[in-house]
């Protein structure tokens, strides 16, 4: 009998072991995964793409039916499709963010069925059908952002509810809130039906909330936030020590030292603008990676953006209209920008049919965003710089 007991206790000795074990080879999996997409995501912000793509798809190979990995390799695609210099690797992007997309999707689907609980394949499921509706609303494929939009907001809901510390999830939550709070009326209401009321208080707070506390997209709520406040809530100095942050952290991304110029030309820190154009400028012309010729556009509008807050509106629409001779897609938001400052600078000049005339071509160009926003607001009412501009 005692021979028997002590058989049943090494069994069951025998038995925690290996179950502590596995436990321990999990959790060293997981982190392990966590780690690969940590690195890839670096990666990505220090516009270091091809290795950003190698460490997510490291942790796919990890873990291949784990929604997550496919559904960051969908936003890295999304990210690359938005920066693309040339339709055919425009079109090489799409192809890979709708492929990875829809593996996530069923991989997300497929752990939803056998856990309904598990709130990071819904976490993963929101991920990516929201990288999908960004490229569907690039694509102005309204049907397609409807269909993805269904079941959006519950998935979110349910991926905070299993995990109230997933704060990246509060950034999918503040996207949405903030920014369908700024679309047209008879969209606005469409999309509250089908997705979520938009709200600028809720978007903002849970925005904020993801770029203190937030883990794998904390940066990536950093960025979103400092554009909301320098494009649409015009405090920029809100903005100031989130790009600074930025800057620090990713050095080598040109897109976080333009957003600094702006900021700091808006703060009317004019020289400290000035010092970041001419190191932009010097990269250019130097051709240092990343820098490429196809910015100088976009250098154009930063010092246009620096002079007209100085008041020189004359030497600003130089530059603006110099961003104007560039007609590649991939400047479409920038000459947007451009537009909208030369019709600003009609308004200063009471030539209110040439302000029209511009804001409307800016418009016209491709993209959706703050620069539309303004143009469609000062379509309506003159730009004034005493109550939009110190």
């Amino acid at each position: 009998m005692k021979i028997k007991i002590s058989i049943l206790v090494i069994c069951s000795l025998l038995l925690i072991s290996f179950a502590a074990d596995e436990s321990k080879a999990a959790d060293s999996q997981h982190n392990q995964f966590h780690s690969y997409l940590r690195h890839g995501i670096d990666k990505a912000f220090n516009l270091e793409t091809a290795e950003a793509n190698e460490y997510i798809k490291k942790a796919v190979e990890l873990d291949p039916e784990n929604p997550a990995g496919y559904a960051y390799l969908a936003l890295l695609h999304l990210f690359s499709y938005e920066m693309s210099l040339e339709q055919n690797e425009k079109d090489a992007n799409q192809g890979a963010l709708l492929l990875y997309a829809k593996e996530a999707v069923a991989r997300a689907e497929k752990r939803i069925t056998n856990n309904p609980h598990d709130s990071q394949a819904y976490f993963a499921l929101s991920l990516a059908k929201i990288a999908k509706i960004q490229w569907a609303i690039h694509q102005k494929s309204y049907f397609i952002v409807t269909q993805e939009s269904s079941n959006i907001w519950e998935y979110l809901e349910k991926a905070k509810e299993g995990n109230p510390q997933n704060y990246d999830a509060c950034f999918l939550a503040g996207l949405l809130h903030y920014h369908l709070h700024h679309l047209p009326g008879l969209i606005r209401f469409i999309s509250s039906a089908f997705i979520t009321a938009g709200s600028r208080k809720k978007g903002l707070l849970e925005l904020e909330l993801a770029a203190q506390k937030g883990d794998l997209l904390r940066e990536l709520a950093q960025a979103e936030l400092s554009s909301a406040y320098l494009n649409f809530e015009k405090q920029p100095e809100k903005a100031l020590p989130l790009t600074v942050e930025l800057c620090k952290r990713f050095p080598d991304n040109y897109n976080f030292l333009f957003a600094m110029g702006n900021i700091l030309s808006d703060l009317h820190r004019s020289e400290e603008a000035y010092d970041i154009a001419r190191h932009i400028q010097k990269n250019i012309q130097a051709g240092t990676a990343p820098f490429i010729p196809q910015l100088q556009p976009r250098y154009n509008q930063l010092m246009g953006r620096i002079i007209f807050n100085q008041k020189e509106y004359e030497r600003s629409s130089e530059y603006f209209n110099n961003v104007l001779k560039d007609t590649s897609f991939y400047n479409a938001r920038t000459r947007a920008w451009a537009y909208v400052y030369l019709g600003m600078i009609n308004d200063i000049l009471k030539k209110r049919p040439q302000a029209q005339e511009y804001y409307s071509k800016a418009l016209e160009e491709e993209g959706e965003g703050a620069p539309k926003i303004e143009a469609k607001q000062y379509l309506k009412i003159p730009y004034a710089p005493s109550a939009n501009h110190n």
